[in-house]
């Protein structure tokens, strides 16, 4: 059964559930409701505020205790949606006892091989910890960051949280043109923002990490299915 540890943010839930199903379909071709994995589900709210410093200590506990609880479920593996949680990746998988897929790892594998000038779309916390700059320098990309892409990022967050999807729609597209004239990628690494990303873009290439965790659910699903 696969175990994920969503809620964070809220609104994120379920796309990344929706994204999971999507997989299923595209990667092995699910179509009758038998066809889908046995899912647990657990909405786990964090001690997460836009606008404050992220209490780390608070954090790290709030989602090493959801994963325990997941884990008493009997799920076989646990996937966390959520892109600062993985700022505590270490301490989350060695608080479990079944394995826990990496958000990062698997986002990086995506980047297009001819991108050269990659951006990050994340939070302030997911940003400063380094953990996606880190893997994109050893990997040969060219991190782009801007203060003022910063504010744009968490300005559309904000407004996603506050429910006022119209105008995060509006900032997103303004924020887009500007992107499109200084990059090739951007890693889309907060859940929250695929309200607004969730479409076809041309301008440059959306690397969108829920996506990518979404595929390795699945992959990892049917690797355990094979091996029963």
């Amino acid at each position: 059964m696969i175990g994920i540890l969503a809620g964070m943010g809220p609104k994120s839930t379920g796309p990344f559930v929706d994204k999971v199903v999507n997989q299923c379909q595209k990667i092995y071709g699910a179509i009758n409701d038998i066809d889908f994995p046995h899912m647990m589900i657990y909405s786990c709210p964090t001690p997460f505020y836009i606008d404050k410093p992220l209490n780390h200590t608070d954090m790290e506990m709030a989602i090493i205790k959801g994963a325990r609880r997941l884990e008493k479920t009997d799920v076989d593996f646990i996937a966390i949606p959520c892109n600062t949680a993985h700022i505590y990746f270490n301490q989350i998988r060695n608080s479990v006892s079944v394995p826990v897929l990496n958000m990062i790892d698997e986002t990086i594998k995506e980047i297009p091989k001819n991108s050269k000038k990659v951006a990050l779309l994340a939070t302030n916390p997911t940003v400063q910890s380094g953990i996606f700059q880190d893997a994109l320098v050893r990997e040969g990309y060219d991190f782009l960051h801007q203060d003022r892409w910063q504010t744009c990022v968490n300005q559309i967050i904000v407004k996603i949280k506050q429910g006022k999807i119209d105008e995060s729609l509006q900032l997103w597209d303004e924020f887009y043109s500007e992107l499109a004239e200084t990059i090739d990628t951007a890693i889309i690494a907060c859940t929250d923002l695929n309200v607004v990303t969730d479409k076809k873009f041309n301008d440059f290439s959306i690397v969108d990490s829920s996506t990518c965790l979404a595929q390795a659910v699945v992959h990892k699903y049917l690797s355990l299915m094979d091996r029963d």
